[in-house]
């Protein structure tokens, strides 16, 4: 994919959470290191800029629960972990995007309560009324909801980027192999070459 016509292009921004990527958080033990190292926020934020520029849309994507966890169905560990946690329950800090990510008026923030941001969510029809064909994704953690962005994506007929430098997951490995799984379903920029390939 050379060029990314910008008002057909999508930015998933994937659960750049308190309780996900901030130290002393429920996933921040796993999770704050790597993402801090790679910064990856701000990476994002140049990513959502170029996108914004050229007449893209940018999702910010959190997954949330109810505050008792009653719409948590825990049927895989990495829900397990989350109800085990106490974590990402609307209404806490936890929940909420990091404050330094970059989120404007004009940005969609959508909710979901599965690891892939398709399911049960209004996130396929929010891009079908826009009329976006490329959907571009970046977040955390790159082997969990990333992927399974990317993967819904890319079944759903979208034609997917996967910002390399601007994802990490809990260690440089699970970041790597992922990286390599997901070459098999879109292809792989880095921030700068997206912000030098999308267009009007």
């Amino acid at each position: 994919m050379s060029d990314l016509l910008g008002r057909s292009t999508a930015l998933l921004v994937v659960h750049l959470q308190e309780d996900i990527v901030s130290e002393g958080t429920a996933f921040g033990s796993v999770f704050a290191a790597e993402a801090a190292a790679r910064d990856v926020v701000e990476h994002t934020n140049v990513a959502m800029r170029a996108v914004r520029d050229h007449g893209g849309l940018v999702v910010a994507l959190r997954i949330a629960f109810a505050p008792d966890h009653s719409d948590l169905r825990p049927t895989l560990p990495l829900l397990q972990m989350v109800e085990q946690a106490g974590c990402l329950k609307e209404g806490t800090t936890g929940a909420q995007l990091v404050p330094e990510l970059a989120v404007e008026d004009d940005d969609v923030v959508i909710t979901h309560k599965r690891p892939g941001p398709f399911t049960g969510s209004d996130l396929e029809e929010v891009l079908r009324d826009r009329g976006i064909e490329n959907v571009v994704v970046c977040g955390v953690a790159t082997n969990a909801s990333v992927e399974g962005a990317v993967r819904q994506a890319a079944d759903l007929g979208f034609h997917v980027v996967v910002l390399a430098d601007a994802t990490s997951a809990g260690d440089g490995a699970s970041r790597e192999a992922s990286l390599g799984s997901m070459g098999l379903f879109a292809t792989s920029m880095t921030v700068e070459e997206l912000a030098a390939s999308i267009s009007r």
